[in-house]
């Protein structure tokens, strides 16, 4: 297999590799563009004008997700898997992967869409990093443009494996794309209401690709995700790769949408999250439950029907999104 091939294993390491290009004997041109960032072209003939951005770590310790970038880099580098996209492989936060962490001192995935401008360290920077990678990989004119960004979740949910569709003004989410998310496995999609500073939110808003933060399972160490199936992911991620996805039913039966209904930001050291520790994603909330209360008697009550809670966090930092409750979406409204 070609040393380019084993870019976990660099990154793990904290190695540049001797050579920076290597092609495989079916003409797949693999290029290091930097530390955790490999770039795979098919050969030109091959080539079917699409542009896969596949990214995972930026949370160092959610490893599963890793692991399944790791294998698809494999089986390309081994010419297993033949390449008709292009394709950017992103592990997003190399020093949190190394130490096993979430992050160092600062949530990458908080930083996007100008906020690492206004902050300073090591994740700050990445983030700019990625973001540039992402702009110059996405910079090819007449291409469709996809990107996964595979996360874990640092707590159980009563849906496990689904997708965050970002916003953007005068943009209509896509059912073709949904359709294709529910072939992956994906059980539910949040289809947000709102710009947003994640990485994902950075690629659809300004770089206008398909997006999706996909969130599969419970994160744990290396070698220990056998608990977390991601062979739907995998599959489908190899037919994008190769170019053969088998065409699928434009309906959406089987997959659960849901909106935004309010995000839950913390504002002071004084906030109090009224649920229990270990409240697993996508638990409902009965209307009139007090879900947060905060600083000059502000409070959060649940005054929606069918209303639940996703990534609730009392920890973060102040500013921040503590929470966010969602309620069923209308999938009338899709483009």
């Amino acid at each position: 297999m070609l040393a380019l091939g084993k870019l976990l294993d660099l990154t793990l390491a904290g190695h540049e590799p001797a050579e920076k290009t290597q092609v495989t004997v079916g003409g797949v041109r693999m290029r290091w563009l930097g530390e955790g960032a490999l770039e795979v072209h098919p050969p030109e003939a091959r080539d079917n004008g699409m542009d896969l951005l596949l990214s995972a770590g930026i949370h160092g310790n959610e490893t599963a997700p890793i692991e399944l970038l790791d294998e698809l880099l494999h089986g390309i580098a081994r010419g297993e898997i033949k390449p008709r996209a292009r394709i950017l492989f992103l592990f997003g936060n190399p020093e949190a992967i190394r130490k096993g962490e979430r992050y160092i001192e600062q949530d990458v995935n908080r930083l996007f869409n100008g906020r690492h401008e206004l902050s300073s360290g090591s994740e700050a920077l990445r983030a700019g990093q990625l973001e540039q990678f992402a702009r110059t990989f996405f910079s090819k004119p007449e291409r469709s443009r996809l990107h996964y960004d595979l996360h874990t979740a640092i707590r159980g949910s009563k849906i496990e494996q689904f997708a965050l569709y970002p916003f953007k003004a005068g943009r209509q989410h896509s059912r073709r794309e949904l359709v294709r998310l529910r072939a992956a496995g994906m059980e539910a999609v949040l289809l947000q209401s709102k710009v947003s500073i994640t990485f994902t939110a950075f690629t659809y808003e300004q770089l206008d690709a398909e997006a999706f933060t996909l969130e599969l399972g419970k994160a744990r160490p290396f070698g220990q995700n056998a608990q977390v199936n991601l062979k739907r992911l995998e599959t489908r991620l190899k037919q994008i790769i190769e170019g053969n996805e088998p065409e699928e039913p434009s309906g959406l039966d089987g997959l659960q949408l849901f909106s935004v209904a309010r995000e839950i930001i913390k504002h002071s050291d004084s906030f109090r999250l009224h649920l229990p520790a270990d409240i697993e994603n996508f638990s409902e909330l009965s209307k009139g439950y007090l879900l947060a209360e905060d600083l000059a008697e502000s409070r959060w009550v649940v005054e929606e029907e069918g209303a639940r809670i996703i990534f609730p966090n009392p920890k973060v930092k102040n500013g921040l999104r503590a929470g966010i409750l969602i309620v069923p979406a209308n999938p009338d409204q899709l483009g």
